[in-house]
């Protein structure tokens, strides 16, 4: 297996526009934000964006999660919102549905719908990952999930590891606070990704320590009738 660098292309800013911001009180303020749009040369359809969101969003989508009963089935503590996942069966069906997404969840959710996803996602899981926590390498369920993930960091940075599902090619990527990574078509089907189970990343020649990290992952379940 052939071991790649990371390798990051600065594409064009998009301008997006919000008529529901987080903030009410801040309306005019984000009435629209420049996003600088990253792509992988590696990895076709993945799209990167530092500070998707602001500090202020950062801090209030922290503070509303943490405010919610966290699971513990998992190692990792999760929230499920829209529909519940079963991690063990790898499923998703139309009696998971636990209640529409929370206002904060919705507004993000129909940003993405904005600039990259085809529909508003309906489906959130929330991972809070400590330092020495991580994820399996896997490819999200493609008979659960339409085509696009979208994910997003808060917290701290961490380094997340492709692979490859038939070359076996490996690279990396580091995701840091209010950054989010979208994958669609290629870089959805094709590559498997995870994060490593350690309390420090080693990326392009520095040691960078984890603290925790908060993940929520954005997805629209594939039902036909809903």
């Amino acid at each position: 297996m052939r071991q790649i660098k990371n390798k990051l292309t600065i594409g064009n800013q998009l301008s997006l526009f919000e008529d529901i911001p987080l903030f009410q009180e801040d309306k005019d303020k984000h009435s629209e934000s420049r996003l600088e749009t990253v792509t992988h040369e590696q990895i076709s359809d993945l799209i990167y964006v530092r500070n998707f969101i602001s500090s202020d969003e950062h801090d209030f989508l922290v503070e509303k999660i943490d405010s919610q009963m966290w699971l513990t089935d998992l190692q990792r503590r999760v929230q499920h919102y829209g529909y519940k996942y079963d991690y063990k069966k790898h499923n998703i069906d139309k009696s998971f549905y636990i209640a529409p997404l929370p206002d904060w969840a919705l507004t993000l959710a129909q940003r993405l719908h904005k600039v990259f996803s085809p529909t508003v996602p309906d489906q959130v899981i929330v991972n809070d990952y400590q330092p020495g926590q991580g994820i399996s390498s896997h490819t999200d369920c493609v008979s659960c999930f339409t085509d696009v993930i979208i994910s997003l960091s808060l917290c701290s940075s961490c380094v997340m590891d492709f692979s490859h599902n038939q070359t076996g090619m490996k690279t990396s990527l580091l995701l840091d606070p209010k950054s989010l990574i979208v994958l669609k078509n290629e870089a959805r089907y094709n590559w498997s990704h995870g994060i490593a189970k350690r309390k420090s990343d080693s990326f392009e020649g520095k040691i960078i320590k984890r603290s925790r990290r908060i993940s929520l992952t954005f997805r629209t379940v594939m039902f036909s009738d809903k």
